[in-house]
């Protein structure tokens, strides 16, 4: 009778065939020795990782705690035990173990990702940022990390630390469907649209029936990149592949896929006029998703569409509803924007008095040629149709939406130099580094700038104009105005990714309060600091556009404006648009968007003696 092997020659067998992918004999070797309960480290942890990988969690949980049982001070075993824990969605044993892990692993990148992943499940956003970002400063070559970084980035807001954690992506390697996604969404939200559609074409599909599942969310996902980017007929070649009689047959374990399709379609339809299907849709999608973001944007869907059917009060719930579901997520992310009194636009905090400015040192800048325009204004007042225009033409490049002037203040403030009151006492040298600074942050966008003037278009830079002013005394500045009520209603109907404005627009009296004080903020700094304005009317554009045209013209000195009037073309020709106006830009000038707001005069009344003493000022009648 032969002599049955010791555990150290099972534990060297089940190491071999693990990594020879020969998950039965490990599991086979490694549960016949654990019954017998004399197991070493090493037969528990092969067993373990073969039982995670065969999908038997349960088990695989149990011979982890064994380990960590027998041997508490392993970093490594408490990551395993947290990595099955949180696949069966144990999430406070997941938590505690890596907590462990971490107390006795600091330095561990792996940690940090995996506690980063966790709290990301738990839509702890702010923690999985903090966690995530750890992990990429300890190994920055650390690929998995730094795309979860960037999204956990994304979802707070924070859009530099978003592109850092981006800067060269389009060279990664070529990731599962799910990160693909994720990726592809945030290289488009970037600009980035051809990198975009390249980490969807380079995706890595699972194996056996799943793979099909893939390739439709892939597709649905190719369908919603091209509408966002006004190129319907792609669109709807994408969703030819898709049809809703399928999607609607899908079984429950395919939520995510009926969600994003029925969601492409909808975006189309929407499009194309069909505010029926579209509704429809959005709805069809609110009656099964879970997900906080999925709900949020398909109710603001359902909101715009029944707008365009005229029913207004149904559309209002349903922009209430989306924000109840915002609020969940800013909640978390900037609960103190919550309280009493709160401030969602913090910068209006922060002016300069008279006293200040006659304080400043003298600073040689750059010419009116050599400066950015600034477009500027409250959110939705025609900001993104003006930069259109601009950028249509040839003496000007656009580079969408981009938030460098505020990078400026925080580069101030990380400095030692509080912002603003730090301004005084700027030297020439750090002024013209700050402007260098922003130069570099531009020449990524618009790369090849030369003689062209730079339009910087951001509407709260108008919370910015000490440092526009100081940088660039000579700069052209134009403040976009509409009515006080039809600026907010847009704000109320679209969603916004930053959590400060998801906050500020979860009801019209927080959005009241902060338009009057954006504009008491930018009233003061304009009465102090003297910048050459233009105010440029959304009404007026609409109803005397050529005349419009022409006074900007003249404002900034060209030659010949009419290149502006050809707007529409230039934005359907450009791709992608980052505000929630890329669709409205490409329909040229109409009278729909004026005085929408009588349709919903009963949900202003409240706010309208917040916003009566500005409507006056700003020559608006109630």
């Amino acid at each position: 009778m032969s002599k049955p092997p010791s555990t150290a020659e099972v534990a060297t067998r089940m190491l071999a065939a693990y990594h020879g992918g020969d998950m039965a004999t490990v599991l086979a070797l490694g549960e016949s020795v654990a019954q017998a309960g004399d197991a070493d480290d090493t037969v528990l942890l092969l067993l373990g990782a073969a039982q995670q990988s065969q999908f038997k969690l349960d088990d695989a949980l149990a011979s982890f705690r064994r380990l960590v049982d027998r041997r508490p001070d392993v970093a490594e075993y408490w990551n395993n035990l947290a990595v099955v824990a949180r696949q069966l969605d144990d999430l406070p044993t997941a938590e505690h173990a890596l907590r462990q892990a971490l107390s006795l692993a600091p330095q561990e990148a792996q940690i940090h990702y995996n506690l980063g992943l966790l709290y990301a499940q738990q839509q702890r956003w702010l923690q999985a940022r903090e966690a995530l970002l750890e992990a990429v400063q300890l190994v920055p070559a650390f690929i998995d990390a730094r795309l979860q970084a960037a999204y956990a980035c994304h979802v707070c807001g924070d859009n530099s630390g978003e592109q850092a954690m981006l800067d060269g992506a389009e060279a990664w390697p070529p990731q599962p469907v799910e990160q693909a996604l994720i990726l592809a969404t945030m290289l488009a939200t970037q600009g980035c649209l051809p990198d975009a559609f390249a980490a969807l074409d380079k995706a890595v599909l699972p194996e056996g029936e799943q793979a099909q599942v893939a390739r439709w969310r892939l597709a649905a996902r190719r369908a919603a990149l091209h509408e966002r980017n006004n190129r319907i007929e792609q669109a709807q070649a994408e969703l030819a592949g898709l049809p809703l009689e399928m999607l609607e047959t899908l079984p429950a374990v395919n939520q995510a896929l009926r969600s994003e399709g029925l969601s492409a379609h909808a975006a189309v339809a929407a499009r194309l006029g069909d505010s029926t299907g579209a509704a429809t849709l959005s709805q069809r999608i609110l009656d099964t998703a879970q997900e906080h973001d999925v709900r949020a944007n398909a109710a603001f869907a359902l909101a715009a569409a029944l707008a365009k059917q005229g029913q207004h009060q149904q559309a209002w719930r349903a922009a209430e509803m989306a924000h109840e579901v915002q609020l969940a997520t800013a909640r978390d992310i900037v609960p103190e924007l919550l309280a009493e009194g709160s401030r969602p636009l913090a910068m209006t905090a922060h002016g300069v008095s008279h006293r200040e400015h006659d304080g400043w040192r003298t600073l040689d800048g750059p010419r009116k040629q050599d400066s950015p325009v600034f477009v500027v204004g409250f959110p939705r007042s025609g900001t993104t149709l003006l930069e259109q225009m601009l950028d249509a033409h040839p003496d000007f490049r656009s580079m969408d939406e981009r938030a460098f002037v505020y990078e400026l203040t925080e580069r101030m403030n990380l400095a030692g130099q509080p912002y603003p009151a730090g301004l005084a006492n700027l030297s020439q040298g750090e002024a013209d580094q700050l402007r260098a600074i922003y130069r570099q942050l531009a020449a990524k966008v618009v790369p090849g700038l030369g003689a062209h003037r730079l339009v910087d278009k951001n509407p709260l830079n108008m919370l910015c104009l000490p440092m526009i002013a100081r940088l660039f005394p000579e700069a052209r500045i134009i403040l976009c105005l509409r009515h006080p009520c039809d600026v907010l209603l847009s704000c109320f109907m679209q969603p916004f990714r930053s959590p400060a404005f998801m906050v500020m627009c979860s009801s019209l009296q927080r959005l009241a309060e902060g338009y009057v004080q954006a504009f008491e903020h930018w009233f003061g700094n304009v009465e102090v600091l003297a910048p050459r304005v233009l105010e440029w009317r959304y009404e007026s554009v609409v109803e005397r556009f050529d005349e419009q045209v022409s006074r900007l013209g003249q404002f900034l000195e060209l030659a010949d404006a009419s290149p502006m009037a050809r707007f529409a073309e230039h934005a359907r020709a450009k791709g992608y648009i980052s505000t929630p106006s890329y669709a409205q830009v490409t329909e040229g000038i109409h009278r729909k968007a004026v005085n929408r707001w009588h349709a919903y005069r009963d949900m202003f009344e409240p706010v309208l003696p917040i916003l009566q003493p500005m409507m006056e000022r700003l020559g608006y009648d109630a």
